[in-house]
């Protein structure tokens, strides 16, 4: 064999990875850019790299099922739809925006409850599954078989073995370890329908023609379509027993009553579907008891089999929209250019910015990449406040006292693109008050973080902060 042989194939391959990006929809060209440099760089491991993780791929069976279950749901839920509320002027943009990306309308006469911190936010969940007469639906992307995990896994027990119909979805790798303890197979053997979404098989296999990190990450706990739970919680202690040195691990849960619980059903229907099970148009079934309260609220779920926007765009509209405050608390802060350069503009014309974030990271790679980001946006006027006890897990993101978005998703490009999120748009003046007032029991336990500490980091954690900052397109 001539010696330039293999020389010239490596180019061949690495030309023809290179045009496979260029030609790829749905990529950014900050990520088309970035994923060239690391295939021209790593030679072979880049080209691996670009294939495993480089391209949002979904098995077209799973599309299939989706699209299909999706297109049922919404037709049979607009057959019903409630009629629109009227809405502040600030605030119908980012309901438009959510409408877009989540394909669900705002709807009015909801009561929204802010739960405990504490793991008593647990207590109305099991409540309300011990007096469930119908149904119940419950979703976790993590479930642990520690006290809170059991309490709820003994309520979903006691509610199957009085003849409730009872589904459980958890996702086949934040969930492993729960589905190999005993109260998986208690739950089985009860009657309860359990479920694993997004299953690994044979990874090598799969990986062929579905990427192996996209993950279901979305909490939802549904009773009878007339009670309904969300936020960031997983089905797991405070404590958090996996990485326990991080604790306490500080989350935000809500109890949610009337109209929007139905699209919180609609969302959980096409989960179902996709996870091998039955489709289920009784549950979209109109409620007698709909009219509870004066929030409107509007579901905005997403994912990868979605290709008319993400998350992003609807945050950087609420964002858009702040005249007087925002306040922003998330875990992980690697967003993509459009959310960061909306919140430095909204700071740069003298809107008032808090970001919270937690101080210690359980993730190193995460920490490093989200201080790539501080200095510009502490020079923009943000104000950057980092909690202390524990690790800050909630994603709420609240402006002017009036409207927010909470729910699963991180400010990432993980949760903008890659994972199954569910998260919920809120305006109403009494709510968001509340979740202000939580948000700043946030900063009463947080330390500001100032221009001039940044400035004073070493040059090499500069060095690697921008670096990994700039690789945020590939994370």
């Amino acid at each position: 064999m001539r010696a330039d042989i293999p020389i010239l194939l490596h180019y061949g391959v690495t030309v023809a990875a290179v045009v496979r990006l260029l030609l790829r929809p749905r990529i950014e060209p900050a990520a088309r850019l970035a994923w060239a440099l690391v295939i021209f760089v790593l030679p072979i491991l880049g080209i691996a790299a670009y294939v495993l993780f480089g391209e949002i791929r979904v098995g077209r069976a799973e599309l299939r099922a989706r699209r299909g279950a999706r297109q049922q749901v919404s037709a049979l839920y607009e057959q019903s739809a409630p009629p629109a509320p009227s809405l502040p002027y600030a605030a119908i943009p980012v309901a438009e925006s959510g409408h877009a990306v989540g394909g669900l309308p705002v709807v009015g006469g909801n009561r929204i409850s802010l739960l405990a911190e504490d793991d008593s936010a647990f207590d109305p969940v099991i409540a309300a599954i011990d007096a469930a007469g119908d149904h119940v639906h419950l979703l976790f992307y993590i479930w642990l078989a520690d006290a809170s995990g059991g309490r709820v896994a003994a309520a979903a027990i006691r509610a199957a073995e009085r003849g409730v119909t009872v589904r459980v979805i958890v996702d086949a790798i934040g969930s492993r370890s729960f589905m190999r303890s005993p109260w998986w197979a208690r739950m089985v053997e009860a009657g309860v329908e359990c479920r694993a979404a997004l299953p690994v098989g044979i990874p090598m296999m799969r990986a062929l023609v579905h990427r192996l990190d996209l993950r279901n990450h979305r909490k939802i706990v549904l009773v009878d379509g007339a009670v309904a739970f969300t936020g960031s919680r997983n089905c797991a202690d405070l404590a958090f027993r996996p990485k326990l040195r991080f604790s306490p691990w500080i989350d935000i849960l809500v109890q949610a009553q009337g109209p929007v619980v139905r699209q919180m059903q609609t969302a959980f229907i096409v989960d179902w579907v996709d996870a091998g099970g039955e489709y289920l148009p009784r549950l979209l079934e109109v409620p007698g008891d709909e009219a509870r309260g004066s929030v409107a609220a509007q579901v905005i779920p997403t994912g990868p089999d979605r290709h008319g926007g993400s998350m992003s765009e609807c945050l950087s509209t609420l964002v858009h929209a702040a005249r007087e405050r925002i306040m922003i608390c998330t875990p992980y802060y690697i967003p993509d250019e459009a959310l960061d350069s909306a919140i430095r503009a909204a700071a740069r014309r003298g809107v008032e910015v808090h970001m919270i974030l937690p101080e210690r990271n359980d993730s190193v790679l995460v920490a490093a990449t989200n201080q790539g980001f501080w200095r510009a946006l502490l020079e923009a006027g943000v104000q950057l406040h980092l909690f202390r006890p524990g690790l800050l897990h909630a994603k709420i993101v609240t402006v002017d006292g009036l409207m927010g978005i909470i729910g699963s998703a991180n400010l990432d490009r993980r949760s903008f693109e890659l994972n199954y999120e569910l998260n919920m748009f809120l305006c109403d003046a009494d709510t968001i008050a509340a979740l202000d007032m939580r948000q700043r029991s946030y900063l009463d336990r947080a330390r500001p973080m100032t221009i001039e500490e940044v400035r004073a980091w070493p040059w090499w954690q500069r060095m690697r902060n921008n670096v990994l900052a700039l690789a945020a397109p590939l994370l």
